[in-house]
């Protein structure tokens, strides 16, 4: 599984789980590790 993939179901796991109520730091860590793996999934494709 690609790195990319990872960290986007990583970070919308942290992102769903900060919204439920656990906490607000998630939130922005999920954000985070979202806008991460958006920007390796675009620089991958660039490269094929």
């Amino acid at each position: 599984m690609p790195l990319w993939l990872i960290l986007i179901v990583v970070g919308v796991v942290l992102a769903v789980v900060g919204f439920g109520g656990v906490g607000n730091l998630l939130i922005w860590i999920g954000v985070i590790v979202l806008v991460v793996g958006a920007v390796l999934a675009l620089v991958g494709r660039s490269r094929v």
